[in-house]
Order: C-alpha cells, then sequence, then structure tokens
C-alpha cells in the first residue's frame, strides 16, 4: 500500500504499477543527492541510500544511475540497520540530460520525472532569443512541457515588444511575465504548479529562479545572490535537490540544469515553423541556403521568417549531430539511436516481431 507521504511527493498510478514488479522491494524517489549517497522519501519517511553493486556493475552509462526526481526500488524504508540499498530505478517519464564532466560521450541525468520545466529568462541583459531557442528545443526534447518565464519586467520599457519578440519563437508554449519586485508579481506561476506534480527551472545565473522558488514556497528555502556589476549573475544552488512546496507543488532544483548540453534536442518542436515551410520546398533535401524553390528562403525575402531564426536552427541542428538532415530524417536518426544497441530500428522490428511469433 502506498503511504500518502509518497502522494505527496508525486508518486502516480504509473509508477505503482511498475513497482509490483519487485514485490520484495519499496518504492521511494530521491530528494536529493550527495556525491555518492542520496536521500530518498519512502512510505516510511526519509531514508539514507546506496546504489547496489549490481545496479552499479549493470549500469551501461552515467544516465543508468539514479537521479533526483527518480523514482526508485529500494531494500528497505528505514535506516535502522544502515542505509537503504537502491536496487533498480523505475521507469522514467522524463529527463534532463548533461554531458558528463571529464567523459568524452557520457551523458548524465540531473533531473527527472519533470511535468512542466519552466524556462526563466531576465528582461535585461540577459534576454537572448537565440538561446531561448536553444533551452526549448532541450525542454521538449526531455518529454516535460515546456512554460516560458520572463522575469524582472519592473525594468524592461518595451515589455510589448519583447512579448511579441518570444511569441514568435516560442512557438506553442506559453509564455508568462513575472516580477519580484512585487508581492503578486510570481502568481501567474501559481496555477501550473499543481499538488504532486513536479516542475523545474532553468535558464542563465541571476535571472530569478530562486527568488521565484522562494516565492511559491512562501519562505526562503533557497539562497539568493544579488547581480553582480557586470550584470551577471552569481550561481545560488550548489547541490541538486526535490522540494514539496506549501501549496502541494514539487520543484527540483539541481544546478546542472544550468549545465544542459545539446546532445539531445528536439528542432522539430521549438522550430515547427521552419519544419512546415520546409515541407514546401522543392527539393526534400533542402539545406534552406541557395536551393531554387526553397520555400524557407521565400518566407525570409517575404519578411513572414527571420534570418536570424534560421541561422540559429542550421547552428543547432548542426551542433546536434542532425546537419544536413530534413525533420523526418532526425526523429528517424534519434530512434536509430534509441535502438543502437540492437542494430538500429530495422533490427529492433525484426526481434519484436520475433518475440511475438514465439508467443
Amino acid at each position: 500500500m502506498i503511504d500518502n507521504i509518497l502522494k505527496k511527493y508525486g508518486v502516480s498510478e504509473r509508477f505503482i504499477q511498475e513497482a509490483t514488479l519487485y514485490p520484495n522491494l519499496v518504492i521511494g524517489r530521491i530528494c536529493l543527492q550527495y556525491k555518492d549517497l542520496y536521500q530518498a522519501v519512502t512510505c516510511q519517511g526519509e531514508v539514507v541510500a546506496e546504489i547496489s553493486g549490481k545496479l552499479r556493475y549493470a549500469a551501461a552509462s552515467l544516465s543508468d544511475y539514479p537521479a533526483v526526481g527518480d523514482f526508485v526500488m529500494l531494500d528497505r524504508s528505514d535506516n535502522k540497520n544502515g542505509n537503504a540499498i537502491i536496487q533498480h530505478v523505475l521507469t522514467r517519464k522524463s529527463s534532463f540530460e548533461r554531458k558528463a564532466v571529464g567523459m568524452e560521450n557520457d551523458v548524465q541525468v540531473v533531473a527527472a520525472n519533470i511535468d512542466t520545466v519552466f524556462i526563466c529568462m531576465a528582461l535585461n541583459n540577459d534576454y537572448n532569443l537565440r538561446r531561448l531557442e536553444r533551452y526549448l528545443s532541450i525542454a521538449w526534447d526531455s518529454c516535460a512541457i515546456p512554460v516560458v518565464v520572463l522575469t524582472k519586467s519592473d525594468i524592461c520599457h518595451n515589455l510589448q515588444e519583447k512579448l511579441t519578440q518570444v511569441a514568435s519563437v516560442a512557438i506553442g508554449v506559453d509564455v508568462l511575465v513575472t516580477s519580484a519586485m512585487s508581492e503578486d508579481g510570481y502568481k501567474s506561476i501559481l496555477s501550473y504548479v499543481q499538488p504532486g506534480k513536479t516542475v523545474a527551472f532553468i535558464g542563465s545565473s541571476g535571472v530569478g529562479k530562486s527568488t521565484l522558488i522562494n516565492r511559491l514556497a512562501g519562505r526562503e528555502i533557497l539562497h539568493t545572490s544579488e547581480i553582480r556589476r557586470d550584470g551577471k549573475g552569481r550561481h545560488t544552488t550548489t547541490r541538486r535537490q526535490l522540494l514539496v512546496l506549501q501549496n502541494g507543488g514539487i520543484v527540483i532544483d539541481t544546478p546542472g540544469m544550468r549545465e544542459l548540453g545539446f546532445e539531445n534536442a528536439d528542432l522539430s518542436r521549438a522550430f515547427a515553423d521552419i519544419d512546415m515551410l520546409a515541407e514546401q520546398c522543392k527539393f526534400r533535401d533542402c539545406s534552406h541556403q541557395s536551393e531554387p524553390g526553397c520555400a524557407v528562403q521565400k518566407a525570409i525575402q517575404n519578411g513572414e521568417l527571420m534570418e536570424q531564426r534560421l541561422a540559429s536552427y542550421l547552428k543547432l541542428k548542426k551542433e546536434a549531430k542532425y546537419d544536413g538532415l530534413n525533420s523526418k530524417q532526425i526523429e528517424a536518426e534519434k530512434i536509430n539511436t534509441m535502438f543502437s544497441t540492437m542494430g538500429g530500428i530495422k533490427n529492433a522490428r525484426k526481434f519484436i516481431k520475433a518475440k511475438s511469433k514465439k508467443r
């Protein structure tokens, strides 16, 4: 039976059902991560936990290790007889990854099972549409729902102009305007922070993420720092943690969220306007640069698409190792990567058919 404690920490029927596969273990959620130790919440409360030797041995990459927000299966629900042992990590519904420090090709999960990710951008020197496009691409790929939060509106003198610009790149994404100067300047976020739902904040240092979280919590649970004289922010988050807010919502705050790499990105969602135009190009493999009959270049000439947005798309496409591929080819490449251990999607399909026949 799942205790109300775990429901408070966001456990859903999906995870409860998967947990039944491990009848001799107890389910918990990782709420704090140290160097080699974790703090998890179980039906009995908080426990200190470590990874089992079996899990460590079976891990093919750092992304197989537990991360803050993960639901895991442990051998005990208290620390009466020592640290709890994490035996399994349950299937993630969303995850944010970054390139592992010092590792050439390995990636590390910095936060998992997030429902909504708030992409914060301040309306001061931090304002950068190209950076916003990057964050949107990463957010869509994580499988969390992105929401753009424009902070420090009190110092912006051309707010409507900025909103129009943001809307042109944040296609299909809600855009909120906040200010830390007024008591109700953060209330537009509240409707997205629901009991049992997990949110996270990403964005440059100094945009006001910690301030917003403190306002949502109703108390100062995270340290905040003043902006430096050069206009850049100071890093205030020093450890990865999951916090339950006063209204029952859950927030994950981790320094790793500001260092997200671009190995994984969903350009088809972040640049849906360019993808739609590309379908009208004369050539299917159009690079949108000098080919005749290019609908993307035509849209730029007609003032329907900003040239800087295309440049950003091409740059991010190259950075994500999808250079020269159209949207359908990018999707196929991502699927092939997912099934790389089986030799690609074709071999994966053969494997699935073979298993079905045996049944």
